[in-house]
C-alpha cells in the first residue's frame, strides 16, 4: 500500500500564463503532481481560455492523469485611470480621486480617476484608501459629488490602472459583474469544473453565481474568495453556502491588519474542517521564486503551516504564470506536502464529530481504517458526496480511494484532500463493481495481495439507500 514518500494528501493547484502555458510545461507541471489548473480572468482574452482549456483537456487525455480547471472570475475591482506619467507621490500631498469629469476645476492639485462613480457615496471623510496592493496609503479629507479629496500617508510611485483597497468600506459593486458574466460563459461552454467567485462579502454573493449556474445547466461547483473585512464578518454563513473556500491571502492582507492574518487563515480553515468544506490557502506562498531557483525558510515554513491546518489545498499564482521556475515550485510544494502529512500522520488531531447519520457511519470506516496498518479506504462514488464526506474527517495514514463513473465528479475530487480519484464503469451488481475497482487497482500496483482495504459503498434494499462498510484482503 502507498507510503508517505508516494501518496500526497495536499493537493496542488498552479495558475497558468506565459512561463506554463505551451504544451510542454503544462504536460510537465501535470506529471509533477498538480491536481487543479487555474485560470486568472482578470487578464485572460476570451479566445486564449478556449485555447488553453483545450489545451489543458488535450495534454491531460495524453498524460492519462485528468486534471480539474478552475476559472477564477476578477469580481468587482476598483481601479485608478489611465496616466500619461507616473505620479511620485509625496508624504503630506493633497490628492484628488475623481468620479467625473470637471473641466472648471484648475490643476494646482494633482488627481487620477476612478473607475467607480458611486465610489463618493460608500466613502467616509476618515477613510483609508490604499493604492497599488497597499504599497501607497491615503487619508479621505472631503469628499463632493466629483471629487475625493486625500491627504497622502505611505507616498509611493502611481502609474496607469492600479487597484484601489478599502478597508473597512462597504463598496455596493455587484459580485458577479458583466464581465464575469461573459467570462463565466465561455468557461462553461468549454466545461470548466470549478468557478471561483472574487471578493465574496456575504452568502447571498454565492447564491447568485449558483442561481446562474443552475440556469446554465452546468454542475461547476462554486470556490468563494475571502478578500475583505465584509468576508471575515459573514465567514460562516458563506462558508455553508459554498462548495469551497479560498482564503485569498494577497488582497485580504491589505483589506486586515497584518498580524490578524494567520489568525483569519487558521479560522476559516477550521470552520471548514467543522462544516466539511474544501478549503484553499493561495497567495505569495512561494513568492520569491518567482525569481529565485530556491524558496526563503518563512515561505518553506508558510507552506507547511497551511498542511498542518489541513487545508486541501496549496496554490501557486505569479510563481507558475510569469516565475523562472514552475515547475520547481511545483516540486517544492510537493515535498514539503508529503514531510510535514508524514509527521501529521504520527501525531494527528482527532477528526471533527459530525452530527448527520451518514457522517457517523463514514466516521465508523475511517476508525477502522486507523486501527488497521496500511489499510486503504476505497469508495464508490457517482457525485463526489460519499469521497467527500469521508475526506472531512481528515484520515491521518488511509488515502481514500474514490471509484466514479463520472469524468465530472473525478475532476471535482481533484480539489479534495486525501482522494485518489479513479473513472471506471460501474456494473448493477454491486460484486461486480468492487471485483472491477480492486482488479483495476492491482493493475496500477496501488495494492498488493495481503493489503486491508475498507469499503464503502451503498446499495438499494426494499427501495431504501443503505450504507454498507466492509473490511477486504486482497487476494
Amino acid at each position: 500500500m502507498s507510503t508517505p514518500t508516494t501518496f500526497r494528501r495536499t493537493k496542488i493547484i498552479a495558475t497558468l500564463g506565459p512561463a506554463t502555458e505551451s504544451e510542454e510545461m503544462l504536460a510537465k507541471l501535470i506529471r509533477g503532481g498538480v491536481d487543479v489548473i487555474r485560470l486568472n480572468m482578470a487578464h485572460a482574452k476570451h479566445e486564449w481560455t478556449r485555447t488553453i482549456i483545450r489545451r489543458i483537456r488535450q495534454v491531460s487525455q495524453q498524460i492519462g492523469r485528468e486534471v480539474a480547471v478552475m476559472m477564477d472570475i476578477k469580481g468587482p475591482e476598483i481601479r485608478t485611470g489611465d496616466l500619461t506619467v507616473p505620479i511620485e507621490l509625496q508624504p503630506g500631498e493633497i490628492f484628488d480621486f475623481t468620479v467625473k469629469p470637471d473641466p472648471e476645476r484648475g490643476a494646482e492639485i494633482r488627481s487620477v480617476d476612478v473607475n467607480y462613480q458611486n465610489l463618493v457615496n460608500d466613502i467616509k471623510v476618515g477613510d483609508t484608501v490604499l493604492v497599488d496592493n497597499g504599497l501607497i496609503r491615503l487619508e479621505v479629507l472631503s469628499k463632493d459629488q466629483a471629487h475625493i479629496r486625500c491627504r497622502v500617508l505611505t507616498p509611493g510611485h502611481l502609474s496607469s490602472r492600479r487597484h484601489i483597497n478599502l478597508p473597512g468600506v462597504k463598496v455596493n459593486l455587484p459580485a458577479f459583474t458583466e464581465k464575469d458574466r461573459a467570462d463565466t460563459l465561455v468557461g462553461l461552454e468549454e466545461g470548466i469544473d470549478f468557478v471561483a467567485l472574487s471578493f465574496v462579502r456575504e452568502a447571498d454573493d454565492v447564491l447568485q453565481l449558483r442561481e446562474f449556474l443552475k440556469k446554465q445547466g452546468s454542475r461547476a461547483r462554486i470556490i468563494a474568495k475571502i478578500e475583505d473585512q465584509s468576508a471575515i464578518d459573514n465567514l460562516d454563513d458563506i462558508i455553508r453556502a459554498t462548495d469551497a473556500l479560498m482564503i485569498a491571502r494577497g488582497d485580504l492582507g491589505i483589506e486586515v491588519p497584518l498580524e490578524e492574518l494567520p489568525v483569519i487563515q487558521r479560522r476559516a480553515v477550521r470552520t471548514c474542517l467543522a462544516i466539511g468544506r474544501p478549503v484553499i490557502v493561495a497567495t505569495h506562498m512561494l513568492e520569491s521564486m518567482i525569481s529565485q531557483p530556491v524558496p526563503t525558510r518563512a515561505e518553506i515554513t508558510d507552506v507547511a503551516n497551511a498542511v498542518f491546518e489541513q487545508a486541501d489545498c496549496v496554490m501557486l499564482s505569479g510563481e507558475t504564470t510569469v516565475g523562472k521556475y514552475p515547475l520547481e515550485c511545483v516540486q517544492v510544494l510537493d515535498t514539503i506536502s508529503r514531510r510535514i502529512e508524514h509527521e501529521l500522520s504520527a501525531d494527528f488531531p482527532e477528526p471533527t464529530v459530525f452530527v448527520s447519520e451518514r457522517m457517523k457511519v463514514l466516521r465508523s470506516a475511517i476508525v477502522m481504517a486507523n486501527e488497521i496498518k496500511g489499510a486503504a479506504i476505497i469508495a464508490f462514488t457517482r457525485i463526489g458526496i460519499t469521497a467527500a464526506g469521508l475526506a472531512a474527517h481528515r484520515p491521518p495514514s488511509a488515502p481514500i480511494i474514490a471509484f466514479t463513473d463520472s469524468l465530472e465528479t473525478l475532476r471535482h475530487l481533484r480539489l479534495v484532500r486525501s482522494v485518489e480519484p479513479y473513472l471506471m464503469d460501474f456494473s448493477t451488481d454491486p460484486e461486480a463493481t468492487i471485483t472491477g475497482a480492486v482488479e483495476l487497482l492491482r493493475a496500477n500496483k496501488r495494492i498488493v495481495p495481503g493489503d486491508k482495504l475498507v469499503i464503502v459503498s451503498d446499495m438499494v434494499a426494499s427501495d431504501q439507500r443503505v450504507d454498507s462498510i466492509q473490511l477486504r484482503t486482497v487476494q
